[in-house]
């Protein structure tokens, strides 16, 4: 990408810097006795991530998308609505949902200064959600783990986390101002809460993501039809009120106070369909059906629909089970409409990668399954426990309990003393010893 990109982009600025924090990070990585360690995540974090970031921002060069952004907030405290009503070049127009708009809010307030830009928080939800992720695996959810098995996890969360940021379709959309990131944390964050249960609080963050851009929106039908499996009807119901309403508090202002500058700014410009040509575009198949098709405008939004119809049967027909089964029927039907779509870009990437990679990591941080609660009159030596892979792994490597130590042999030897007291009494000892011999 550094030797490929124009001169004085900021593509080019984070592939050449890049390129050497990556050589750093396979260099430690050689050295390194375990495989995926923290440190030469670290490494490629700092040299493919933080350095093209603090670079790029002291000499002033970011994504078209940062200007978008800052502009739409100074529009939406002008005008009441983040959109321009007239746009002409492609830098008037504002493709994204009016709750992109705030992360523009700090530069319309303090200026052009580096802490205000909002690329910098672009980068401060996108972490905020990963860490928030990680704590709900780790730590939430009422599951009875120790301060031991915590304190690891939540270390295996935060290399995890480094790993991701380190993957490059992360990395550069975080360097240079990308408005996916965030939007794709958030995501995960939900994914999270989805996995704990945690209806409501799931429908809230996806309906904050999708309030921020349009590729959200899939994640809504896929998590409700998750958490009817996993957690019922009424979960489903609560998590899809809390995603729409939010999401449609956020849109309808911007929709009625302006209504054909939304329908000019969201909807024809991402779909290629406006009088002005999107600059997200690359030669993928919408994009070469639109060239080498007549009416291939039209033939690419049917098959987005036709494509959306089939995901969404899917869901009907064959719910996902589990958080991992989810990720992917989400990230098939994103991929689906990225390749369709005929205005579209290959970082748009970040969102099947991430939806692929990150659920798999994180179901090791926590179960994914729902603790089934024991009824109140169960007394507790009835209570059955569930044995770690960790316990299995070591009893096998250790060979069998002695009989005194196992839960059997216990239980036997308890048993008759137990059958005693509960009898009040009544038989002669003879009698126990014998039931208990049989």
């Amino acid at each position: 990408m550094g030797l490929a990109s124009p001169d004085h982009t900021s593509q080019k600025v984070w592939g050449l810097v890049g390129a050497a924090g990556y050589a750093c990070a396979a260099l430690v990585a050689a050295r390194s006795s375990t495989p995926w360690a923290r440190t030469p995540a670290v490494v490629a974090v700092a040299g493919a991530a933080a350095v093209p970031l603090l670079y790029l921002s002291v000499i002033g060069r970011a994504q078209m998308e940062v200007g978008v952004v800052e502009r739409a907030a100074d529009l939406l405290f002008s005008t009441g609505t983040p959109y321009n009503p007239a746009p002409h070049a492609v830098r008037d127009f504002n493709p994204y949902l009016p709750g992109m708009a705030l992360f523009g809010i700090p530069h319309l307030l303090f200026g052009d200064t580096p802490f205000a830009s909002a690329r910098v928080w672009f980068l401060v939800v996108f972490l905020a959600a990963v860490a928030g992720a990680v704590r709900v695996l780790t730590r939430g959810g009422g599951l009875a783990t120790g301060s031991s098995g915590t304190a690891r996890g939540a270390t295996a969360g935060l290399t995890g986390a480094l790993w991701l940021i380190a993957c490059p379709v992360v990395a550069l959309p975080l360097s240079i101002g990308g408005v996916d990131p965030p939007v794709i944390g958030l995501l995960c964050l939900a994914l999270a809460f989805t996995q704990r249960g945690h209806a409501g609080r799931a429908g809230l963050v996806v309906g904050i993501a999708a309030a921020l851009k349009w590729t959200a929106w899939p994640a809504i039908p896929v998590i409700v039809a998750v958490l009817a499996v996993r957690s019922g009807r009424r979960a489903a119901f609560r998590c899809a009120a809390a995603a729409t309403g939010l999401a449609a508090l956020t849109i309808t202002p911007a929709v009625l106070a302006d209504t054909s500058a939304f329908y000019q700014n969201v909807v024809l410009y991402p779909l290629g369909l406006g009088p002005t040509a999107s600059s997200a575009q690359s030669p993928l198949l919408g994009h070469l059906i639109v060239l080498l098709l007549p009416h291939g405008k039209a033939v690419t939004t049917a098959l987005i629909a036709l494509s959306a119809v089939g995901v969404g049967a899917s869901l009907l027909v064959r719910p996902p089970r589990s958080i991992v089964a989810a990720a992917d029927r989400l990230a098939l039907g994103l991929l689906l409409a990225i390749a369709l779509s005929p205005a579209t870009r290959v970082g748009y990437a970040v969102y099947p990668i991430v939806l692929i990679a990150w659920p798999r990591f994180t179901a090791r941080l926590s179960a994914d399954r729902t603790a089934t609660p024991h009824p109140a009159t169960e007394p507790p030596h009835h209570r059955r426990t569930v044995a770690s892979p960790l316990c299995t792994a070591a009893q096998a490597t250790a060979g069998p309990l002695p009989p005194h130590h196992s839960p059997v042999g216990r239980d036997a030897q308890r048993r008759p003393h137990r059958e005693h007291h509960e009898t009040g009494g009544r038989h002669p000892v003879g009698a126990d010893d014998s039931r208990g011999a049989g």
